[in-house]
């Protein structure tokens, strides 16, 4: 246990030193090109997601997440525009989006990576407030070309922390994120039955999609609760037990971020002081997520506490509705995986194809 704490407290570094190099490059950038501050949001929500994965190690990851990252942070731009102005279309396209990602691994490793970096900025787009931004601060926020640029940013900053990481320190394994390349597995006999990749993705599709219909009619503007509950318990599926474990263990560090926001809100934080607090929970969180993902969620929700209060919003009267979310959202994703099309576990390719 000693030495995973350690090599965690390493990647947790690793992670923080990229997100804070990508924020203040995102916060000159705010100040010198006059952009909202949902900018800076995005930048670190595109880099604490980026630095998980080996994606740097070799030139040709290197290119696609090059080529990738800074087109799909463009078009989720678009898309965010997209959904305040015509819900129902945004909707769809953001699920369709989430369910390729997810198809796509059927060829290989390489798509799998590339189905990843697809996904990323689609995530930060839930945690960014630009499609709930109100209406007379939507024309400031941040465009596809800026988008583009800050995804360039992440990129830069994880390739640059990284690559440095492994060359003056040896490092202590492999991060947890994307799928590494193994050994080519024989080819499944001709079945009627769907492959597991079109079977997990058919299954997001469905949570994603009902997700947004409730989000919308009993969360109104905070409609992305739900939808990245949905996401985050219905991805990386490896059976229904795993979905159910997860959302469990989502819905249980909500509620204990709940309590640990509460008392951060009654400190009164506000301004830099926040902002410090925020990252300092984000590093924490890091390093606790690979022991069990009620850390992550516990983190996530008092850092997302923080943001909330950082934009003027009163975070701790949104709790209670929040934690509500979230256990919808772990529901609509266990029922999925349960009823719809189940993948089996320890099936070959489960994560793969």
């Amino acid at each position: 246990m000693r030495q995973r704490l350690i090599r965690n407290a390493y990647e947790a570094a690793v992670t923080m030193t990229a997100v804070l190099l990508s924020w203040a490059a995102a916060l000159w950038l705010e100040g010198a090109a006059g952009l909202h501050t949902d900018s800076v949001v995005l930048a670190v929500a595109l880099t604490v997601t980026l630095a998980r994965g080996r994606w740097w190690a070799d030139r040709r990851g290197r290119l696609t997440a090059l080529v990738l990252l800074p087109l799909a942070a463009a078009v989720c731009a678009g898309l965010s525009r997209l959904l305040a102005a015509h819900y129902g279309i945004g909707a769809a396209l953001f699920t369709a989006g989430l369910a390729l990602a997810i198809w796509i691994r059927r060829y290989g490793p390489a798509a799998t990576r590339a189905g990843t970096l697809i996904t990323l900025p689609l995530i930060a787009l839930l945690v960014v407030p630009g499609p709930t931004l109100p209406a007379d601060a939507r024309p400031g926020a941040v465009n596809w070309g800026w988008s583009a640029l800050i995804g360039l940013l992440a990129w830069a900053s994880v390739l640059l922390v990284r690559t440095s990481a492994a060359r003056f320190t040896p490092g202590p394994g492999d991060p947890e994120g994307f799928e590494h390349p193994e050994p080519p597995k024989p080819r499944r006999a001709t079945t009627p039955r769907p492959r597991p990749s079109t079977r997990m993705a058919v299954q997001l599709a469905a949570a994603s999609a009902a997700a947004f219909v409730l989000g919308r009619l009993l969360y109104a503007d905070h409609w992305p609760w739900l939808v990245l509950t949905a996401y985050v318990v219905a991805s990386g599926n490896r059976g229904r037990k795993d979905v159910l474990r997860k959302g469990v263990r989502r819905f249980l560090g909500a509620c204990a971020g709940t309590l640990l926001a509460t008392g951060v809100a009654a400190c009164g934080l506000g301004g830099h002081p926040a902002v410090a607090a925020l990252f300092g929970v984000l590093a924490m969180a890091l390093w606790l997520r690979p022991l069990d993902h009620a850390y992550w969620a516990a983190g996530m929700t008092t850092a997302l506490a923080l943001l909330l209060g950082y934009f003027g919003q009163n975070a701790t009267d949104q709790l209670p509705a929040r934690l509500s979310a979230i256990a919808a959202g772990a529901v609509l994703s266990v029922a999925s995986a349960w009823w719809l099309l189940p993948v089996r576990r320890g099936r070959p390719g489960l994560t793969r194809s």
